[in-house]
């Protein structure tokens, strides 16, 4: 970065978080590393930089002069295995994830290319109908079946581990939650019934596999019919791989209406037939690991740069809260 380098801040509704990027000395590292991985590659950033800074990351855009851009990724400790995942997943699974450029990981830092169109672009210009999810679905849901053995090398790349029967402790962890009296309780009321949702889940006997855990239209790319590339794994945990549905189906229906869930739930568990499972187990531990599913997506709200607080550390906390009321939705299928 030198001075006649534009730089663009963009803090999104959180303008006192607090990330490295303040740090003079960080950023200067943090940018000459990625420097360092641009040259590696015969690549030299020009124009404006964009910065996005959010509690749980800071991502930076940089054009290159060969044509579109490279993006910096911090993570906060707590997540910093996302670079060693993600270029794990371009070794086992090349073609359904970014490769990265390059990936400090004791560090928490990746290099990335840009994958093209969003998902979220290609549904906003084409209308595509409800078939693009349930494709989606039957790729992502092939991903996490191949993954399965590959379970324990992720959880030793600092990917937390949340088997079904454990799920209930996440709310243990989480006393620091903004939730109302009567909620707490309610919730405490609720744990043995999670216990008991969580034991019959695994009973199942469906292996942990990799949960992105925050699988939205905004986190993968879509280059071409049938192709999806997955990225942002940040909220990622190995724990029963069902709990995945629950954010991508929640999408589709609001585009699509709620008619088209048991499609997609349909699409989704075609991997996973077989192996002297019915359909209607299947079906039944779909509907547990969606309400479950809400656990996991609490716990990764924790996963903030040390010394967020304040009003963004607030509002982050209120959603790990709201997820957590989620448990007791009834899940629609």
């Amino acid at each position: 970065m030198d001075g006649a380098t534009s730089v663009v801040v963009d803090r999104g509704r959180f303008p006192d978080a607090v990330t490295p990027w303040e740090d003079e000395a960080w950023r200067a590292a943090a940018l000459d590393w990625a420097a360092g991985g641009l040259a590696a590659r015969g690549l030299r950033s020009t124009g404006e930089w964009r910065v996005r800074l959010r509690p749980w990351s800071v991502l930076v855009r940089l054009p290159v002069e060969e044509g579109g851009a490279v993006w910096f990724k911090a993570s906060p400790p707590a997540g910093a295995f996302e670079g060693a995942l993600t270029a794990a997943l371009a070794r086992w699974m090349p073609g359904h994830v970014l490769e990265p450029l390059a990936v400090d990981a004791g560090r928490g830092w990746s290099l990335l290319p840009d994958g093209g169109r969003l998902l979220r672009d290609v549904l906003d210009r084409e209308a595509p109908g409800p078939a693009v999810w349930e494709e989606l679905l039957r790729r992502y849901a092939a991903l996490q079946h191949a993954l399965t053995p590959r379970a324990p090398e992720i959880v030793r790349l600092g990917v937390p581990h949340l088997p079904v029967t454990t799920l209930p402790d996440v709310l243990d962890r989480c006393d620091a939650s903004p939730l109302r009296p009567e909620e707490r309780v309610a919730l405490r009321e609720l744990r043995p019934r999670l216990l008991e949702w969580g034991a019959e889940l695994a009973a199942v006997g469906v292996a942990d596999s990799l949960d992105h855990a925050d699988l939205h239209d905004g986190q993968l790319f879509h280059p071409g019919p049938g192709r999806f590339t997955f990225f942002d794994w940040g909220d990622a945990v190995v724990s029963h791989p069902f709990c995945s549905l629950a954010v991508p189906a929640r999408r589709a229906a609001e585009r699509h209406g709620p008619q088209v869930l048991p499609r997609l739930r349909d699409a989704y568990l075609e991997p996973w037939t077989g192996a002297g499972r019915s359909t209607a187990e299947l079906r039944r531990a779909v509907g547990l690991a969606w309400r479950l599913s809400a656990l996991a997506r609490a716990g990764a709200y924790g996963r903030l740069f040390p010394g967020a607080s304040g009003a963004a550390g607030a509002e982050v906390a209120g959603e790990g809260a709201r997820r957590l009321l989620e448990l007791f939705d009834d899940p629609p299928l």
